[in-house]
C-alpha cells in the first residue's frame, strides 16, 4: 500500500474532483491522465467524461489503446477532433507549439463542458511538472482548466506507484509526447511529416524497442530519421541495423542515423 503521506495526497484528490464535478477529463492515455480518469471514476462515478483529442500528431495505436484503456476503467469517453495543425502558429513549431495545441484543445473541451452542464475540466498536469516549463500551462490557466493532481501534490513517482496499485498498465509505461515532438523547433510541422514519424517508429517497436526516439530532421531537399534508444537497449541495435535502415527508408526517410549517445530524458534535451 502507499505510503501514509501519499494516502493523503489521493484523499485530497477525492476532495478536489468531488469539488469540482462534474468534471471533463482530458485523457490521453499517458501515466498521469490514465491515473486521473481512474480516480475520477473511483471518486465521482458516472459525474466525469474523458475525452480524447485525436488529431494527426497522436499515432493511431495510442488512440487505439487509449480507447481500450478507458473501456477497462469502465469511464465514458469520447474522441474529439482536434484542428491544431490547421493554425499557422502551431504549425510553424515555435518553442511554445504546444500552447497552440492545448489552447485548442481546450476551446472544443469547453463547448462540451459548457453545453453539457459540466462543472470544470481537469487535464494531468503532476506537482513535478511545476520545475518545468510548459507553455500548455498558460493555456490551461486562460481557459481556468484544474490540475487535481498537482494540487494534491501528486509526485511521478507516487502516480507510478498508485497507478500499479489499481492495476493500470500505464505504470512502468514510457512517457510519450506527441508526435509533433520529434521535429525540431522551426522546422514545419506537416501532416506529411507527422504521418512519416509514425510510420517510422511503428518500425522501431516492431523490433523489439522499448524506450525510443524517431527525430525528424528536413535538411535541404532531404529528409533524414535519426534514430534514439534507451542506453539499455543499445546493444540490440547492431543485429538489427540493416532492417532498422531499411524500414526507415521504406517509410520515407532519404536517410537514417542512429544516435550514439541514445535517448536522453527531456529534462537532458531541448525536447522530449
Amino acid at each position: 500500500m502507499s505510503a501514509p503521506e501519499t494516502a493523503a495526497k489521493v484523499e485530497r484528490l477525492r476532495g478536489l474532483l468531488g469539488a469540482h464535478a462534474p468534471v471533463v477529463i482530458a485523457f490521453s492515455g499517458g501515466v498521469d491522465s490514465a491515473y486521473l480518469l481512474a480516480a475520477a471514476r473511483g471518486a465521482l462515478g458516472d459525474r466525469m467524461l474523458a475525452v480524447i483529442a485525436d488529431s494527426p500528431s497522436l499515432p493511431r495505436q495510442a488512440l487505439e489503446d487509449a480507447l481500450r484503456l478507458a473501456a477497462e476503467i469502465g469511464a465514458r469517453v469520447e474522441v474529439v477532433a482536434t484542428e491544431e495543425l490547421q493554425d499557422e502558429r502551431y504549425a510553424a513549431n515555435p518553442v511554445n507549439r504546444c500552447y497552440f495545441c492545448k489552447a485548442e484543445l481546450f476551446t472544443k473541451l469547453d463547448v462540451i463542458a459548457r453545453e453539457r452542464g459540466y462543472a470544470a475540466i481537469a487535464y494531468g498536469e503532476n506537482a513535478d511538472d511545476m520545475l518545468q516549463v510548459r507553455p500548455g500551462r498558460l493555456a490551461a490557466e486562460q481557459f481556468q482548466v484544474i490540475a487535481p493532481l498537482r494540487d494534491a501534490g501528486l509526485t511521478k513517482s507516487e502516480i507510478r506507484e498508485l497507478s500499479r496499485e489499481l492495476g493500470l498498465p500505464t505504470a512502468d509505461a514510457p512517457a510519450q509526447p506527441c508526435l509533433s515532438s520529434r521535429i525540431p523547433h522551426g522546422t514545419p510541422v506537416t501532416a506529411g511529416a507527422l504521418a512519416m514519424i509514425e510510420r517510422g517508429e511503428a518500425l522501431v517497436r516492431s523490433l523489439g524497442f522499448k524506450v525510443f526516439r524517431v527525430r525528424h530532421l528536413a535538411l535541404g531537399t532531404e529528409t533524414r530519421a535519426r534514430v534514439q534508444v534507451a542506453p539499455d537497449e543499445m546493444a540490440r541495435i547492431a543485429p538489427v541495423t540493416e532492417a532498422l535502415i531499411s524500414g526507415l527508408r521504406a517509410a520515407g526517410y532519404d536517410g537514417v542515423e542512429i544516435d550514439p549517445e541514445g535517448y536522453r530524458s527531456p529534462g537532458s534535451q531541448q525536447q522530449k
